[in-house]
């Protein structure tokens, strides 16, 4: 397998984990906004957000690692 095959296939792969952490985290919000509605404000809905700053978190790191992987290939 040449260098760029493995670089396209890294920066694939790192695009499907950005989609799951993206649904993940529209789930996640989605629970938490229900949960503040109703006034269950317990230690569930604290680590939720914990759960949350987390994913915003391993977003940020994801894209990044797409940017710098994306201009790998532009210097292959």
């Amino acid at each position: 397998m040449g260098k760029i095959d493995e670089v396209k296939e890294i920066l694939s792969t790192l695009r499907i984990w950005m989609s799951l952490s993206f649904g993940a985290l529209v789930l996640l919000i989605g629970s938490l906004v229900k949960r503040y509605d109703t006034g269950v404000v317990d230690m569930f809905f604290w680590l939720g957000i914990g759960v949350m700053l987390m994913l915003v978190l391993a977003l940020i790191g994801i894209m990044k690692k797409i940017s710098l992987k994306t201009k790998e290939i532009k210097d292959l």
